[in-house]
């Protein structure tokens, strides 16, 4: 007659609670129990004794946390029983311990001790290198997105931002309040690189931003759009008072000498300026009303500012 080979149910024994503790003391991952109303810790094993002490009767915020004068405002115990009294499904969390710095993705669960109170058993698993690596891609995230929104020459906003720049400016004004914009062109930029070479050119272009944000208020977004073409967005700002800080802007660069390779020089520029309320502010409107403006001040010989109105404008941005 044959015989099967034994199986897992075939064992009668089940495992003694020396070969639990063994399991639980060989975890590379911290296993404690405390009682759910006292906090007292009634178990910790190797791997918890080792990097907080031994319990001593402690609390167990007092063995695990630091600066702790009562239970941690993060305790899960609140959410370990339903309301009707029975553990709902574990818990899932993180958290950065207060005594080691490290990271733990910790699993809470409630159930009922041998003598019938109610404790907490939490694993927790040291996540750190996880946690670290995370940080690392997500500071790498923003530093992209800075650089995908950031001109590399000018260290100005972008074409992209601009765009997102007069997105979220109509999305903070109430619908009465005006909006500009300025479209600024350099004047003959092209006989800057063509004479003095791109090198130059590119020590313009700088200059030109820096001239201009010192112009400019906190609130105000200096863009460069491309080449040698730049926008500004002015927030509650009216026509009269977005042509006069174009004018200031135009002013400030033409009494300004540029200087490049011991050579000195001048660079003049067209405006073109457009107002309406945030209500009326359709970016496509604007962005022609501008350019119209801008077009005509070079139509009319360069080195000037126009302007152009969509709707009424109020007076708004004091000085």
């Amino acid at each position: 007659m044959t015989t099967s080979p034994t199986t897992n149910e075939d064992v009668n024994d089940s495992p003694k609670a020396e070969d639990l503790l063994r399991i639980l003391e060989s975890l590379d991952a911290l296993v404690y129990v405390s009682d759910m109303h006292s906090h007292e810790m009634l178990f910790i094993n190797a791997y918890g004794r080792q990097r907080w002490g031994a319990p001593n009767g402690r609390k167990c915020w007092q063995v695990l946390q630091d600066g702790q004068s009562g239970p941690c405002d993060f305790c899960t115990n609140p959410q370990l029983l339903g309301a009707d009294g029975h553990p709902p499904p574990t818990i899932v969390w993180e958290f950065r311990n207060t005594r080691d710095g490290r990271w733990y993705q910790c699993r809470d669960q409630a159930m009922q001790w041998h003598d019938g109170r109610m404790v907490r058993v939490e694993i927790a698993t040291d996540i750190t290198e996880r946690k670290t690596l995370e940080e690392a891609l997500k500071a790498s995230n923003q530093q992209t997105r800075k650089l995908a929104y950031r001109d590399d020459l000018t260290q100005l906003p972008n074409r992209r931002a601009f765009f997102e720049s007069y997105r979220k400016q109509m999305e903070t004004l109430t619908p009465d309040q005006p909006l500009a914009l300025v479209l600024i062109d350099l004047d003959h930029f092209k006989m800057v690189n063509d004479v003095r070479g791109h090198a130059a050119g590119d020590h313009v272009l700088k200059v030109v931003a820096e001239l201009f944000q010192a112009q400019l208020k906190p609130l105000d977004i200096l863009c460069r759009l491309g080449g040698e073409e730049f926008a500004l967005v002015l927030p509650n700002t009216s026509l009269p008072c977005a042509t006069a800080l174009a004018k200031r802007l135009h002013e400030a660069l033409r009494s300004h000498t540029m200087e490049y390779a011991g050579q000195p020089f001048l660079v003049t520029a067209s405006l073109g300026v457009a107002a309406t309320t945030c209500a009326e502010a359709d970016l496509n409107d604007m962005l022609k009303a501008a350019d119209r403006a801008m077009y005509r001040a070079k139509a009319q010989g360069r080195d000037q500012v126009c302007s152009e109105a969509l709707s009424s404008q109020n007076e708004s941005r004091p000085e």
